[in-house]
This record gives structure tokens, C-alpha cells and sequence, in this order.
């Protein structure tokens, strides 16, 4: 069993080209059924997801691929911009 405070802090990776994502800074619950939905990610160009415009990752839970000691490994399309939703 993982914490949901130790996955924020490990690194998101997306594995088709080794692009690094950043941390998670929120995650989606579905308290109904009881699992995790999605993990966030502040947009590039946020410092602490205080300052920047740009719109935060949103990965869904069926992209992670693999969750290991430092890293969450997810596996989206070469285009990020189909693969990820916004949230703003």
C-alpha cells in the first residue's frame, strides 16, 4: 500500500521519450469506489503552482505505468496536448 503523500514526491516520467513532467500536486479521489482518478501536475512555468499562467497536467490513473521509488512512470502519446486534459 502507497500513501498518496509519498506519491507527491516522486518525479513523473512519461516513458516514450523520457520527458520529465514534474511532481504531483493534487490527486483526483473517487470517494464512491474508493481509487485514485487522476494525478496533477503544475504546467510548465509555475514555481510552486503559485506563479505562471499556464494550465496544470491532468494524467489519468490508466497512463501510469509503473510507481517505483523516485519515479511514476506514465505512458502518453508523443503529443502531450492528447494525451493530457487542462485544468486551469
Amino acid at each position: 500500500m502507497i500513501k498518496t503523500s509519498d506519491l507527491r514526491e516522486k518525479e513523473v516520467i512519461n516513458v516514450r521519450d523520457g520527458t520529465k513532467l514534474g511532481l504531483i500536486s493534487d490527486i483526483e479521489v473517487n470517494l464512491k469506489e474508493g481509487r485514485i482518478e487522476s494525478i496533477m501536475i503544475p504546467g510548465p512555468g509555475k514555481i510552486l503552482g503559485l506563479f505562471g499562467r499556464n494550465q496544470d497536467y491532468i494524467i489519468n490513473w490508466q497512463n501510469i505505468v509503473r510507481i517505483g521509488s523516485d519515479v511514476i512512470l506514465v505512458d502518453l502519446t508523443q503529443n502531450l496536448e492528447e494525451s493530457i486534459n487542462y485544468e486551469e
